[in-house]
């Protein structure tokens, strides 16, 4: 067996970051800046009234109550020609630049409007309800860095400056693929020996969660001749992804086709990796694209994913943060194992009370217990050794985009 980081360090050797591309910035979402961008432009242009009210000189409101001559109205997108004298206001609506000589805005709310004049009560401070020219961001700041994620707020800020192109990493296609006379899909019946296809699914989901649309390449017999012209396909025929992802056969002793066309079609590295679940993991090049062999049993499969596909997949697609960070929580339950010189990632449910992480075991811990990994939504790190008592410490790794925003108890 090898070290669980000098195997993660040998995939992300072999993943290198793509190459970036000009991309609409209406259609960069999920994307990573490949180059910083800076604004042109302040935001806003123009000072302007934060609220709908009058537009009015402050020191026209020293006085208790005071009655202003209403010689004008702006509204949003206009452009005042006028400018206001000592006892004048004018009618503003939110987003409108200010007349020459206002220097202050007050709520309607606050007003009494009786014909061609408003009555303010009490004193309005300099610059009330006014957004400045700039107050956002100045002309030649940077607004993004590289490596910056594309939110749906980034994409808002960009349209705000008017940029309409962005440097970025191109979203990556990545192929999924199951093998296996064994497997059925749908819902038909079972003939004794078959099992249903859950892994390319489940895997398929995990790219989702990713911000990736994965290739369903399909489900595949144990015959040689399919097996290669799937794999040949994604590596450089009709899907040509920028990764694959097949699930089965890479265990020592797997008597599979997947082996022998891997090892014939790239340079492939099949591993026995001092972890469980997932021990056994195949990983190369076919023609520059590179593969991941995961372990055929489901959830082997899926935390295969998070140690070793997720952040290669990340580093191609320009992220700078890779690794899902590991957390500091308490067990409110023990969680047991052997000692076997493995580090153990056992599923469990968590929680975020009061501010500190708690958790608990999410059912059986076995590699083929699917539904017990339906039930967790991080994992948790044990060393090897007996595992970890009731109040003990330990490391997790959240699970999934869907569930990493626990709610506080």
């Amino acid at each position: 067996m090898i070290p669980l980081e000098q195997a993660q360090e040998y995939v992300l050797q072999q993943c290198v970051t793509g190459t970036p591309e000009r991309r609409s910035s209406q259609f960069s979402l999920g994307l990573v800046l490949a180059e910083e961008v800076l604004t042109v432009e302040d935001v806003p242009p123009f000072d302007n009234t934060a609220m709908d009210g009058f537009a009015i000189r402050s020191e026209d409101t020293s006085e208790r109550s005071k009655s202003l001559e209403i010689v004008g109205t702006i509204a949003a997108g206009s452009t005042p020609n006028f400018s206001l004298s000592p006892g004048q206001a004018a009618r503003i609506m939110t987003g409108a630049p200010l007349p020459v000589g206002a220097d202050s805005v007050v709520m309607v709310e606050l007003t009494r409007v009786e014909g061609n004049y408003v009555t303010i009560e009490g004193a309005i401070p300099e610059g009330n309800h006014i957004r400045r020219a700039g107050e956002d961001l100045r002309a030649g700041q940077v607004v993004f860095n590289e490596g910056e994620l594309l939110t749906p707020t980034h994409l808002g800020v960009l349209a705000s400056i008017g940029c309409t192109e962005v440097n970025v990493f191109p979203p990556l296609k990545v192929g999924v693929v199951s093998t296996g006379d064994e497997l059925v899909e749908g819902g038909k019946p079972l003939q004794p020996g078959q099992i249903r296809d859950s892994n390319r699914h489940s895997l398929l989901a995990l790219l989702n969660d990713l911000g990736l649309k994965g290739v369903d390449l399909g489900l595949i017999p144990d015959q040689e001749d399919a097996i290669e012209e799937v794999f040949r396909s994604a590596c450089s025929g009709e899907h040509r992804c920028d990764a694959v992802i097949s699930s089965g056969g890479v265990s020592m002793g797997d008597f599979d086709f997947v082996k022998v066309v891997l090892d014939r079609l790239g340079d492939m590295r099949w591993m026995q990796v001092a972890i469980k679940p997932a021990k056994p993991l195949a990983f190369g090049l076919v023609e520059n694209v590179p593969v991941f062999g995961l372990p055929g049993n489901p959830v082997s499969s899926m935390v295969s994913f998070e140690l070793f596909v997720r952040p290669a997949l990340r580093k191609m697609m320009g992220h700078t943060e890779i690794w899902s960070p590991k957390i500091k929580a308490v067990a409110e339950s023990p969680i047991s194992r052997r000692p076997d010189e493995k580090t153990h990632f056992a599923r469990v449910k968590a929680s975020l009370v009061d501010g500190e992480y708690r958790v608990q075991s999410a059912g059986g811990q076995g590699s083929h217990q699917l539904s017990a990994m339906a039930e967790a939504n991080a994992l948790a790190v044990l060393p090897d050794g007996t595992g970890v008592e009731l109040g003990d410490a330990v490391e997790i790794i959240l699970l999934h985009q869907l569930t990493r925003g626990l709610n506080a108890s």
